[in-house]
């Protein structure tokens, strides 16, 4: 027996930086955190939440006394508006429609049927079970499940068979030609990312520091060889953020910032 927990002690030391606790998993390597949200106690624990001023990840992390907090939607910084849809307890808390600025924008009035249908992560019931689902937000539902909680972001990186017609097909990049003549949320360069996953009935978190900036491409050969099979990104650059217990991410350069304020949050209970 005791050679057996010596045996475990010794393995348990090239594990990198690794917690459990609450089916929530954590371990750092290769530069990035990847979170493993198990079981299904904790789908129920999960919401999406956002406020009407701008807050940091840290603080609406203590407001709501969660225990793991990341950012989600994407969001206009001068109105402080949103510009994903976010649902909360089968209620809709964030309407990009009601953005004005957003829906009267001339420029990008051709494009706003694909904005406005960017990729979101469901929490969905179905009977009595609840799933994970990366969908459009247009997509419908099975005729006998309902969204219980949702956060729109995007671009959807799995399963894609062409990652540049999609970048396309949900605004990210716009082309003349081969050439690319506009991007948003830097999808072609590197950058930090917050990125989610399913894979086995599990939730899967990748949050990409500064110092691990990666592309949307490069994020995807991650994703799908850690076998997820679908994948999207949230909001990411400065405002990727993680808190969880002792550990804290912002992707602002500035020594003990609290990160950049942000409109919506994935927490869980």
């Amino acid at each position: 027996m005791m050679k057996k927990i010596f045996l475990l002690l010794i393995i348990s030391l090239f594990i990198p930086n690794i917690a459990f606790a609450d089916n929530i998993g954590i371990t750092y390597d290769n530069g990035f955190y990847h979170i493993v949200l198990n079981g299904n106690k904790i789908k129920k624990k999960i919401e999406f939440v956002q406020s009407d001023k701008l807050i940091t990840n840290k603080e609406i992390h203590y407001k709501y006394k969660s225990k793991l907090t990341i950012n989600t939607g994407f969001f206009d910084l001068k109105n402080q508006q949103t510009i994903s849809y976010v649902v909360n307890k089968k209620k809709l808390i964030a309407d990009p429609t009601k953005n004005y600025s957003l829906m009267n924008n001339k420029e990008l009035a051709p494009y706003m049927g694909k904005i406005l249908n960017r990729s979101e992560l469901r929490i969905i019931k179905c009977g009595l079970k609840y799933k994970y689902d990366i969908a459009r937000h247009n997509e419908p539902v099975c005729k006998h499940c309902k969204i219980i909680a949702s956060a729109q972001g995007g671009p959807q990186i799995l399963p894609v068979k062409n990652l540049d017609k999609n970048l396309q097909d949900e605004f990210f990049i716009v082309k003349k030609g081969n050439k690319v003549v506009r991007q948003s949320a830097s999808v072609l360069f590197r950058t930090a990312r917050t990125v989610v996953g399913i894979k086995n009935d599990e939730l899967h978190i990748l949050i990409f520091p500064t110092d691990c900036a990666k592309t949307m491409s490069e994020v995807a050969i991650i994703c799908r060889n850690l076998g997820f099979e679908k994948a999207m990104a949230f909001d990411g650059g400065s405002s990727t953020s993680l808190d969880y217990k002792s550990i804290h991410v912002v992707s602002t350069q500035f020594k003990g910032d609290t990160g950049r304020k942000l409109k919506s949050f994935m927490i869980v209970r």
